[in-house]
C-alpha cells in the first residue's frame, strides 16, 4: 500500500473531538489518532456528499449539547 508523503498541520479541535479520534484509533487498532483522521479525511474526499456535510447546520455544543459522546459499551 502506497503511503505517501505526510505533512504536519497544526490544528484546534474541542476536547470532545479529540477523544472522537482516540476512541476510532482504539476501535479500529490505528497507531495514531492523525491517522483516524485521515481515514475521515479520505472519506471527505471520494464519497462524502460534499454538500450534505457541509450545508447541514450541526452545532454538537449549543445550548444543551455535550458534544461527542462515546457509545455505551
Amino acid at each position: 500500500m502506497a503511503m505517501g508523503q505526510k505533512s504536519k498541520l497544526e490544528v484546534e479541535l474541542h476536547a470532545d473531538t479529540v477523544e472522537m479520534l482516540e476512541y476510532a484509533k482504539e476501535m479500529y487498532g490505528f497507531r495514531s489518532t492523525s491517522k483516524a483522521l485521515r481515514v475521515i479525511l479520505d472519506y471527505m474526499a471520494t464519497d462524502a456528499d460534499w454538500t450534505e456535510v457541509f450545508l447541514n447546520q450541526r452545532c454538537l455544543r449549543c445550548g444543551a449539547g455535550k458534544g461527542w459522546q462515546r457509545p455505551e459499551s
